[in-house]
């Protein structure tokens, strides 16, 4: 191997920064709570073809898992929005939320 050519690890610019840390904690734990809502699904699904008894309790986990992975994605967008909203990201140039920010610089730079 010739090493004189590069490196081996190449930094590319990304197209958009990552998510905050609590946006991305919430997309996480949603993320696992509705991977395991698809596995308690087929689980459900297998017991209920093979005529287990053991259907019906799937059956009702697999519906409280369903509320959780609700629960899970709209803490994920509710997470994003308050972090937008206190953090003043904007989306246009005439928004209040930079007015706010340009309000609070002026006294500390006088």
């Amino acid at each position: 191997m010739d090493r004189d050519r590069g490196s081996l690890w190449i930094e590319e610019p990304v197209g958009r920064p990552r998510m905050p840390d609590p946006v991305r904690t919430a997309a996480v734990r949603a993320a696992l709570v509705l991977s395991v809502t698809l596995v308690e699904t087929v689980v459900t699904l297998l017991f209920a073809l093979s005529g287990s008894w053991l259907a019906f309790p799937a059956l009702l986990c697999t519906v409280a898992s369903t509320v959780a992975a609700t629960w899970g994605v709209l803490d994920v967008w509710v997470t994003r929005q308050v972090w937008n909203q206190r953090h003043g990201v904007v989306s246009v140039p005439s928004s209040t939320a930079r007015e706010v920010r340009r309000a609070r610089a002026r006294p500390a730079a006088r």
